[in-house]
């Protein structure tokens, strides 16, 4: 399957873009004329320079950096979305000058003066907190107003809805009913704590994003630029691409490596699904399939190291431990999400007698890494000197760096010395606009999520929740373990079966709120809300934090709004909400997953109290449970199942990725009797085939 031929069968770079505006609301973009293009092209171009520059010569004081980087991304989000309806070309008039409507001007002008109107009376801060004159009140409601319509832009209603809630909510807390009621906070007081204090807009999520994850966006746009996607995506192509049902395998490794450097589900679908789904199609995947292996492997990329999108950089300022402890914890369970994937698509492949690809349709993997091998060394650059101990940007600022350099050279062996730099300079200046132009959604989701955050700390309503939700859980873990008392063993006591339900109430909210809300904002809300009803319980901060995480991740695989299976699944033509729930059956390990190292934390190697007799019990037993739970999903373990295979297999499942060594003996004791009789039907059929292979 080489690159020419997948590209010729493939979606052209215009559908390819078309489709991810579909379906991604963070890139639907308005088309500008010329001199506004221009205009707003060299504002991105300078927001990328000086977080480039920042990044390797040193970052300013954090008020003054978040200020300047929100000022910017406020008055690029209205010079960029619309702000009704689709993105067509705007015409010009008395008030639309430059062919901008007045009203986005004005907001894009007044959100960035309140953007910078605190970094300008620094020096006065500490005197306005708790007592602001009547500027700072105007200031900082001009700021969440605008900001509420420019995340309600580039993302839509979802976010926006949440904050307003959460804003009346520390109005109205006198209103409320029963534990939730508080005193209420008049608007002074508002505004004082999420404009002027470090509890809410300028908080630590805006910090994250400005500090770190900018850079690595930035760094994911220039790498694939310069073809590493590609080559990425070539590689698996050559390792996996000859095993049956190659093209899903290929989808589900170079998803995974692709991951690695983007940490957009959507962006990862569209950029690998155009070249694999159709290859999947043509050997006999269903299309919905097809569009559901693309989907689910490539929401594993948000939690792939290096890069794990956003939340990597947020987990290392909550949490206060080093980048690479998070990029160690996240190895294990991300493992297990493509594992099961992988699992699935071969047991699909089995069952329908698929190929894989022949040798004519596939690439060399030397000569595949011998033409690309150049690509490779940013990454090489970053994932070094962050192993280092460096700091994330000052990684992102070398591997920038790096892909700047490759850039330069690889228009030096296509097009000599004489065009060289200018091709150069011509796609520096395109990555740098495109890099920042992705990280305005981002950006304003994070600032308003501070309010949100700033409405937790200043009414505490985050303990008042996790106190409802472990007195419910602790109810009906008591009726549960009565109900089982009749067995002649303990499953687990009371405790352990709160915590379980807490867990099942948490990953509810989690994939709910994550069917509207980004993969970041979706982790900052919740690690504010749920994390402390999981730190009630014993769980460890960062075992709580990966927990919300992968369940946010979860959303986007999961009906009634899978958008990465959506975008999938319009690439394959198939029906959108079967592909979404086949899309959430094949990411079922990443659902498993995340409660099995609440229970044996060891899975994430980097926590309090490791041991490597918990780790590799864990680790087989989910493997063990993985395997069994998608040959329940697809009805084959080495040959067609009976029903009661199937249930056994299922219950198995279960038993076999629970923290307990009795759990997981009576697991395998399951399994047996499937495992017996399927054996034969596998020898007469590997018997059959090699008789034919003779025959023939």
């Amino acid at each position: 399957m080489t690159q020419t031929h997948d590209r010729q069968e493939g979606l052209t770079d215009a559908q390819m873009k078309a489709l991810e505006e579909r379906y991604d609301p963070e890139v639907r973009f308005r088309p500008l004329p010329p001199a506004l293009g221009w205009l707003t092209a060299a504002a991105l171009f300078a927001l990328s320079c000086y977080h480039f520059y920042t990044a390797g010569y040193g970052i300013p004081p954090a008020t003054l950096h978040r200020g300047t980087h929100l000022a910017f991304t406020l008055a690029l989000v209205f010079l960029s979305f619309v702000a009704w309806g689709r993105a067509t070309a705007p015409a010009g008039g008395p008030l639309k000058p430059l062919g901008l409507p007045l009203v986005d001007w004005i907001l894009a002008i007044s959100g960035a003066v309140a953007a910078l109107y605190v970094p300008w009376i620094f020096d006065d801060l500490a005197f306005r907190v708790g007592d602001p004159l009547v500027i700072d009140v105007v200031m900082g409601t001009v700021l969440i107003a605008v900001l509420l319509e420019a995340t309600r832009r580039a993302m839509g209603w979802p976010l926006p809805v949440i904050a307003l809630l959460f804003i009346a909510y520390a109005r109205f807390g006198q209103s409320m009913p029963g534990v939730l009621q508080h005193p209420g906070a008049d608007w002074e007081n508002i505004v004082n704590h999420l404009y002027l204090t470090s509890q809410g807009i300028y908080g630590t999520a805006l910090g994250v994003i400005s500090t770190y994850v900018f850079h690595f966006v930035l760094f994911g746009v220039l790498a694939t630029r310069i073809g590493l996607g590609q080559l990425f995506i070539d590689l698996a192509s050559a390792l996996a691409g000859r095993f049956a049902g190659g093209p899903a395998k290929v989808s589900v490794i170079s998803s995974a490596m692709l991951g690695s450097i983007s940490g957009s589900s959507i962006a990862n679908t569209v950029t690998t699904g155009s070249l694999t789904i159709p290859a999947m199609i043509r050997i006999g995947y269903p299309r919905h399939f097809a569009a559901a292996v693309e989907a689910a492997s490539s929401t594993g990329g948000q939690i792939t190291p290096p890069v794990m999108g956003a939340v990597a950089f947020l987990m290392i300022e909550y949490l206060g431990v080093p980048l690479t402890t998070i990029l160690t914890a996240a190895l294990v369970p991300a493992f297990m999400h493509f594992f099961g994937v992988l699992v699935q698509v071969h047991l699909e492949a089995r069952r329908r007698g698929l190929r894989g690809l022949t040798k004519d349709e596939l690439p060399v993997a030397w000569t595949v890494f011998k033409a690309g091998w150049l690509t490779t060394l940013p990454l090489f650059v970053l994932v070094t000197i962050l192993l280092s101990g460096y700091t994330p940007y000052l990684a992102a600022f070398y591997g920038i760096a790096a892909c700047l350099l490759v850039l330069v050279i690889q228009n030096l062996l296509r097009h000599g010395p004489k065009t060289a730099l200018v091709e150069s300079a011509r796609e520096t200046w395109d990555g740098f606009v495109v890099g920042a132009k992705y990280s305005l959604s981002v950006t304003a989701a994070a600032a308003l999520v501070g309010v949100i955050i700033g409405v937790v700390t200043l009414t505490g309503v985050g303990f008042k929740i996790a106190y409802m939700v472990t007195s419910v859980a602790g109810e009906w873990a008591e009726d549960v373990f009565a109900f089982l008392s009749f067995l002649p063993f303990e499953i687990m006591d009371v405790p352990g079966w709160t915590l379980l339900f807490t867990l099942i109430l948490t990953a509810l909210v989690c994939v709910l709120m994550g069917c509207g809300i980004p993969t970041t904002a979706n982790y900052l809300i919740m690690i504010a809300v749920a994390a402390p009803i999981l730190s009630l319980l014993g769980v460890q901060p960062i075992v709580a934090h990966f927990f919300v995480f992968y369940y946010g991740v979860l959303a986007d695989i999961t009906p009634p709004v899978a958008l990465a299976a959506y975008a999938a699944a319009g690439i394959a033509d198939a029906n959108a909400f079967k592909a979404g729930n086949t899309a959430f059956r094949l990411g079922m390990g990443k659902a498993l997953v995340p409660f099995v190292f609440v229970f044996s934390p060891s899975l994430l190697l980097v926590v309090e109290g490791f041991s490597w007799s918990e780790f590799f019990l864990a680790t087989l037993g989910a493997m063990a449970g993985i395997w069994m739970l998608s040959a329940a999903f697809a009805n084959w373990l080495f040959a067609p199942m009976r029903g009661y295979e199937r249930a056994l297999l299922a219950v198995a499942a279960i038993l076999l990725v629970a923290p307990d060594l009795v759990a997981t003996l009576i697991g395998a004791a399951l399994i047996a009797p499937v495992v017996v009789r399927q054996l034969p039907e596998l020898r007469r059929g590997n018997a059959q085939a090699r008789s034919l292979e003779q025959h023939q």
